[in-house]
């Protein structure tokens, strides 16, 4: 009997609402393991290329792992993937919350969705039955009316479901899924894959037991998180404040805070978009993923919007992109794009930067009130920025335009735009400074879905004499590296780091919780997975399992005709900060394209090209995959 799976891999046609159980061996279970890498694989193997991403021929993928249901706080995660309406690329997006163990528990390690619906569905799954579900009286309805009505009709207020709002519905090409109204997958367009066919929802409803081998291991280990959690800084931090309580005013003290669409790294009003300053006027509460005790996600409520608690509240990248970098200084503005975004199915890092790109070319004559029809689109007008997320969630007008996202909203706007784009493979920039921690530039420009900041861990506490340089040790990084660094070393650095994060997009786990400058450790990753399968793993297997990850997406850029130049960096980072402590820092162009070159060499790609090349296809186990 499998143990840390089902064995079993739902694959849906929604063309004619059929649909076939497939079950892997083994063999695929160890190779892939879940998450990032399983969906990656059946985005190679089931769907052509070239397809178009609002097409029915997009294959959709939901992935869970062999950690899925143990626990252990952080192991609540899943993988939603697809051909990108944003990049044309390699579409891939993880989210927390509780639908993944249920997925799990009503007898499926994945779904694989092909074709489109005649009219809106959702999807059903419960206790090994899949069914499909008319949805036409929940198409043109948010996410929170769909979740109500959804449980209500089916008599159950502990299913769980992944869900789209008029966003997706009206293919916006950065519309994300929503799970419980609070957690989204966000960034890459799942939600626009989603409104493609005609899917309004995916429900899970699990009751079946899950085997793993070593239940006491899996259960000292969940204690030992438990026990040590107010031990740990990082713990300390989102325990009390969630990332906004981590992130917004220590960056900008360390001059890396995004501010008026990277012009600088510093706001001086940052105390006004704060943690503390969210306590003071609509924060009310805490909530939490499965297993997990941290409780790290916001509730707010009330204040001059009126907000609705459903929806939660805005996490630090929220804040940042409604926040200095767009100039607005007003805490409630935040948390209203916030709600609004979750309502709607809206990613908050792409919507915030489409906006704030519009409002650069706004005052720099590029575009005029005559475009943004009679919007007052200067830098700081929060409420203009709300009125623009409506506009976009349903393609109005100006909105329509900035649904495309930044890149195609710049040839609209004609070339004197392009100066002002902040994007790599058309996905916007996150919340982080490349400039001053340079393993985000690295980050920004090989993730595989584009510009991401969770592509490998981040610099500052990992310079020499800081607290988490220890935490590298066992992958062989014995000495810490400075943030502003172009080096090979650094270089070795972010290789061996993003292997780390791509293997926890494939285990479905979250990095607060597990990885470098986190309470679990490398080493207790290997002891979960022996414990969830009865399998004898070593750190040199899963470090291999992340590069497999990493590849796999590569393999479906190059594909897509992706290379070497899809990885440059905007103009904008070779420019210097105007803002903070940092100010005349900038980026040196040959050195980055220099660290290009040592990327590739290190991955085994082709340094002109970046295609990986046959060898390191063999010995990662992927130059054939229909073995599997």
């Amino acid at each position: 009997m499998p143990l840390g799976y089902t064995g079993k891999i739902l694959r849906v046609n929604l063309t004619d609402l059929s649909y076939e159980i497939l079950e892997k061996s083994e063999y695929f279970y160890r190779t892939f393991m879940g998450g990032s890498a399983m969906a990656s694989f059946f985005l190679l193997t089931e769907m052509e290329a070239g397809v178009d991403p609002l097409g029915p021929d997009n294959v959709l993928v939901v992935t869970t792992s062999v950690l899925t249901g143990t626990p252990l706080a952080g192991a609540n995660r899943y993988t939603v993937a697809a051909k990108s309406p944003l990049s044309e690329g390699f579409g891939e997006s993880e989210a927390g919350g509780y639908f993944s163990v249920n997925l799990k528990k009503a007898g499926f390690d994945a779904v694989v969705i092909k074709g489109k619906a005649p009219h809106p569905v959702y999807l059903l799954l419960q206790d090994n039955q899949v069914i499909f579900k008319d949805a036409s009286h929940l198409w043109g309805h948010d996410t929170g009316y769909t979740q109500e009505k959804i449980k209500e009709e089916l008599g159950d207020e502990r299913l769980q479901m992944i869900a789209i709002g008029q966003a997706g519905e009206n293919l916006v090409r950065y519309a994300c899924v929503i799970q419980d109204l609070r957690h989204a997958n966000g960034r890459t367009g799942m939600g626009a894959v989603f409104g493609s066919k005609n899917l309004k929802a995916i429900v899970a409803r699990g009751r079946l037991p899950l085997e793993f081998h070593d239940r006491k291991k899996l259960k000292e280990l969940a204690t030992f998180f438990a026990q040590h959690m107010d031990e740990h800084p990082v713990c300390q931090v989102l325990k009390e404040g969630g990332t906004l309580g981590w992130d917004m005013e220590d960056l900008d003290a360390d001059g890396v805070l995004p501010t008026k669409n990277f012009h600088g790294g510093s706001f001086d009003r940052v105390e006004k978009v704060s943690f503390d300053q969210l306590k003071k006027t609509v924060l009310v509460g805490r909530s939490s993923c499965y297993a997990c005790p941290i409780r790290c996600k916001q509730v707010c409520s009330g204040g001059k919007y009126n907000l609705d608690p459903r929806f939660g509240g805005p996490e630090y990248e929220t804040s940042g992109a409604f926040g200095p970098n767009m100039l607005v200084d007003d805490i409630e503005v935040i948390a209203k794009a916030h709600e609004l975004c979750n309502k709607y199915g809206l990613d908050t890092i792409e919507t915030g930067m489409t906006i704030t790109f519009a409002m650069e070319c706004y005052e720099n004559g590029v575009i005029d009130k005559e475009d943004t029809e009679g919007l007052d689109l200067k830098f700081g007008n929060g409420e203009a920025a709300l009125e623009l997320v409506e506009k976009i969630a349903f393609r109005k007008g100006f909105g329509a335009v900035l649904a495309e996202g930044i890149n195609r909203a710049a040839e609209v706007f004609g070339p004197e735009s392009k100066q002002f784009i902040c994007t790599v493979k058309k996905q916007a920039f996150a919340m982080h400074e490349p400039r001053g921690k340079n393993n985000i530039a690295f980050a920004y420009s090989l993730s595989p879905t584009g510009a991401d900041h969770i592509e490998a861990a981040h610099d500052m506490p990992f310079e020499e004499g800081r607290w988490a340089v220890p935490d590298l040790y066992p992958i062989g990084i014995l000495k810490g590296i400075p943030a502003q660094d172009l080096s090979p070393y650094k270089v070795r650095w972010f290789v061996l780091n993003q292997h780390i994060y791509s293997l926890l997009n494939t285990l479905c786990m979250c990095f607060f919780t597990v990885g470098p400058a986190r309470l679990f450790r490398l080493r207790h990753l290997v002891e979960m997975v022996e414990a969830a399968t009865g399998w004898e793993t070593s750190l040199f297997e899963l470090m291999t399992l992340g590069e497999r990850t990493t590849t796999l997406a590569r393999l479906i850029l190059a594909r897509e005709g992706f290379n070497r130049e899809d990885d440059m960096l905007p103009e904008r980072v070779f420019q210097p900060l105007e803002t903070g402590i940092l100010t005349g820092v900038k980026l040196d162009r040959k050195q980055f394209e220099k660290a290009l070159d040592y990327y590739y060499e290190m991955m085994g790609w082709e340094v002109s090209t970046g295609i990986p090349r046959e060898a390191r296809l063999v010995f990662l186990n992927i130059a054939d995959l229909d073995q599997f």
